[in-house]
């Protein structure tokens, strides 16, 4: 009976898995049709950027206020409405006949996300057995990035298949996150992770606690490269392939983004024992040859095979600085300050996640394609090289006793589910 509990919660942690992956499925499901709507609607690259934009806006206010409602009230007080948000967004998309419907669906897809990264990657951690934390960090990271795959690969083959893609897509997905919000109502949570305080602050910026910064901070170098690379591949991309490299075929924009989050998924359960250490770095050192396979694409070797390399390194960068982030939140920070310090995490990644990308829509627009995508891909060239020794240096100075031990007890207490 006793041994059946844990099965029973890790079943249950799957299950909040699962509504984290069913936003995602919203969040990138029209990536290959931007390239359709452009061509039938007549907006530019620019116009294009900042309806990506209008999902960051969405985010980041969402993020703003969620971590702490979660950790003050409950995870689903943020989760269910989140997934209503992600029913209603992909209603838009379903109806949409301009771009002002892009828009608006956007722009609730964007707090949908944020429900999902902030109560839903906490839900899914709280409901995972407690000696298998570390654990529930992969799962929760590894929901988000399938999600983030599964959407572009569906909207990708559906737009070959079928003479009216977007309401079959977003049919599909209407489903998928009516299912989901059903389920997030029977997920057995908390109604509240720490009692409020009448001297608390509710409307406050998200963070970790104080002792526990300088480990949000190794995570947020590594994983704000990461996000902003695969960040441009879903914004961008699309148009990287039909200007700069020549190709117009929307399944292979679908599948291009699909492996880039399939390669997120793989290797984190493939380095999975390694390192917090080891995933920054790697982490860092994937980005770098993201961008630099991306120039490459579109100046020396412009074939699609070097630009889908450049989305995979791209999708690896991204899956392991999110797996070092969230597994020194779960296994470093109290989990009644979990959702606040993820919502910290995914306001420092999204916002450059957000600018770089929009910014370089514009600037395609005042200079040539390829200086613009070269600009961009250089800044994000030297931010990582910048994280990749600043945060090797710091973790080299602090990983004595104090972060080793603590972090091989969560390891070996994993190795049941990691076997």
């Amino acid at each position: 009976m006793e041994a059946s509990i844990p099965r029973r919660k890790l079943k249950w942690s799957l299950a909040a898995a699962s509504t984290v992956t069913a936003i995602f499925v919203l969040s990138n499901a029209p990536t290959p049709l931007y390239a359709r709507w452009q061509a039938a609607w007549g907006f530019s690259s620019g116009t294009l950027t900042v309806v990506f934009g209008a999902y960051m806006v969405g985010l980041i206010g969402t993020l703003v206020v969620a971590g702490k409602l979660a950790d003050r009230y409950g995870r689903k007080i943020v989760l269910v409405p989140g997934l209503f948000a992600a029913v209603v967004a992909s209603s838009l998309f379903l109806l949409a006949t301009d771009v002002l419907w892009l828009f608006a669906a956007r722009l609730l897809a964007g707090a949908a996300v944020g429900a999902a990264v902030t109560a839903g990657m906490s839900a899914t951690i709280d409901l995972a057995p407690e000696h298998r934390r570390r654990a529930g960090s992969m799962i929760a990271s590894a929901a988000m990035v399938f999600g983030a795959g599964l959407g572009p690969m569906l909207s990708g083959a559906l737009t070959q298949a079928v003479d009216t893609p977007q309401l079959w897509i977003f049919g599909i997905v209407v489903s998928i996150s009516l299912f989901a919000l059903v389920l997030a109502t029977k997920l057995p949570l908390q109604r509240a992770i720490v009692e409020q305080r009448p001297s608390d602050p509710l409307w406050t910026w998200p963070s970790a606690p104080r002792p526990n910064r300088r480990e949000l901070t190794w995570g947020i170098a590594a994983f704000a490269p990461g996000i902003t690379s695969t960040s441009f591949f879903l914004s961008l991309g699309p148009t990287v392939l039909v200007t700069g490299i020549g190709n117009r075929s929307t399944l292979l924009a679908g599948v291009t983004a699909c492996s880039m989050f399939l390669v997120a998924t793989g290797i984190q359960f493939a380095f999975a024992r390694f390192s917090f250490r080891t995933h920054l770095a790697l982490s860092s050192i994937a980005a770098i040859a993201a961008m630099s396979s991306l120039i490459v694409s579109i100046t020396v070797v412009s074939t699609p095979a070097v630009f889908v390399i450049a989305a995979g390194l791209a999708g690896a960068a991204q899956g392991l600085g999110q797996l070092a982030a969230l597994t020194l939140i779960s296994t470093r920070v109290p989990s009644r300050n979990g959702a606040e310090s993820n919502a910290a995490l995914n306001i420092a990644g999204y916002i450059p996640a957000a600018l770089l990308p929009v910014g370089t829509g514009y600037l395609i627009q005042f200079t040539s394609f390829h200086s613009a995508v070269t600009t961009f891909a250089g800044i994000v060239i030297v931010c990582a090289l910048i994280a990749l020794v600043a945060v090797r240096i710091s973790t080299g100075r602090h990983s004595g006793n104090a972060v080793r031990g603590n972090v091989a007890i969560c390891e070996q207490a994993d190795d049941a589910i990691l076997v």
